[in-house]
């Protein structure tokens, strides 16, 4: 097997990039490291300084691929499958990277930022930061409940990198700031979301780890 995902099972762009594999039932290896145990840190990080999930090794081509969009991209020019997450048109690769990005940036950092402030000891935590990214999340519904008023995905009615990148990030910021009444669109997307077969895989395998979340990160 030539490909091997070193990734963490919690970790919303490892999800993003296991629903790329699972999507085109591409062989893979996933190696999880827990860089809590200093030998698997240490190790981890000899191999990639910046010590950043998801990373994908590909043995067969001698390569390193970190980053989820990259992998994304990465695995459809080298590894294709029946489901095109990379349109060949030109125009509409850049219309979907655009919004892989949107998830990421404004989606998914936005989400992250809340979640990992509840980690931090009491006297530290960033209330002005984690303020400003509970409005960018919720600016961010407001676009993508207009987008999803008439879309079945994020590009319309094909599936891409831009749902991969979706999944992940809605299902955790609708923890954060849950989507309910108020975007019922973006709801009714989410769910579809977790009704595709390579998401409900992600989840249930993610599903041992998920009481380890910061459950009192749900908004107030």
């Amino acid at each position: 097997m030539s490909l091997t995902l070193y990734m963490h099972p919690l970790a919303s762009f490892c999800h993003k990039a296991l629903i790329a594999l699972y999507e085109n039932d591409t062989p893979f290896h996933p190696y999880l490291v827990d860089l809590a145990d200093p030998e698997a840190r240490a190790s981890f990080y000899a191999l990639w300084p910046m010590g950043r999930f998801p990373l994908l090794r590909d043995d067969a081509r001698d390569c390193l691929v970190p980053e989820s969009s990259i992998i994304i991209e990465y695995l459809a020019q080298h590894y294709p499958g029946k489901v095109a997450l990379v349109p060949q048109d030109a125009d509409l690769a850049r219309e979907t990277r655009l919004r892989d990005r949107f998830f990421d940036l404004y989606v998914n950092e936005a989400m992250q930022k809340v979640v990992t402030d509840r980690l931090r000891p009491a006297d530290a935590h960033d209330h002005y930061g984690v303020s400003e990214a509970r409005h960018r999340l919720r600016t961010a519904y407001d676009l993508l409940e207009k987008d999803m008023a008439t879309r079945t995905w994020a590009m319309g009615d094909n599936y891409t990198m831009a749902d991969c990148s979706a999944s992940p990030a809605l299902f955790y910021a609708n923890m954060v700031i849950p989507l309910d009444e108020s975007h019922p669109h973006t709801a009714a997307y989410l769910l579809r979301l977790m009704q595709r077969p390579s998401f409900e895989r992600v989840l249930r395998e993610a599903q041992p780890y998920l009481h380890m979340l910061p459950r009192e990160a749900a908004d107030a």
